[in-house]
Order: C-alpha cells, then structure tokens, then sequence
C-alpha cells in the first residue's frame, strides 16, 4: 500500500521558516518523480515544486520561486520542503505526491495526507 506521511506543517509569522517532510512507504521512492501540492481555504489545487528522481531536475511556481526549496533522500525515502520568508497567502494545506512521469502540474499519480501550514501574525 503507498503511504505518503506528510510532517512539519505548523503556525509562523510572516517572514519565518519551516520545514516540510514526506516519508513515502509501498513503493520504489527512488524510481518516482515527486512534487508539493497546495490548497488555501476555499481555493483549488495549486503545484508548488517537482523535483525528478535522482533530484537533477526542480521546478518552482513563480509564487514560491526563490524562497521555498525541494529536495529529497532516496536512502530515507524522504522528501522535503524549507519553505522561506513565509507570507500569509503561503497559507495552505501542503500535499506531497508521487508521479511517475515529471511534471509541473497536479496530475500525480499518489496523494499524501497533508500537512497545514497557517502564516499569521
């Protein structure tokens, strides 16, 4: 069974930090392209980041472009997202998922549980 256990989610102020985690578990993490997925309240799906299999490849919305960063550990079946100088509309439930095939978008082949990020002053 694949499980995507989002972590790391939690209430910052504007202009903070925090570090997203997804473990993966029931399928070869290292042979599938990963990405970070977002909602806001009373809002649709937004793709925030890629990054392809052995992490040569990353991609960003030009809303988090140069302050959030991707990354992952194929030997902890982890992957990861710093998210920087946080703004109130970075306000969201944060979804991590796997795809087979690379791609800048929200069609993603597994869905994680999600993790709520609130940026509030």
């Amino acid at each position: 069974e694949v499980q995507l256990v989002a972590s790391g989610g939690g209430v910052v102020q504007p202009g903070g930090s925090l570090r997203l985690s997804c473990a993966a578990s029931g399928f070869t993490f290292s042979t599938y392209a990963m990405s970070w997925v977002r909602q806001a309240p009373g809002k649709g799906l937004e793709w925030v980041s890629s990054i392809s299999t052995g992490s040569r490849i990353t991609d960003y919305a030009d809303s988090v472009k140069g302050r959030f960063s991707i990354s992952r550990d194929n030997a902890k079946n982890t992957l990861y997202l710093q998210l920087n100088s946080l703004k109130t509309e970075d306000t969201a439930m944060y979804y991590c998922a796997s795809r087979l095939d690379y791609g800048m978008d929200t069609k993603v082949d597994y869905w994680g549980q999600g993790t709520q990020v609130t940026v509030s002053s």
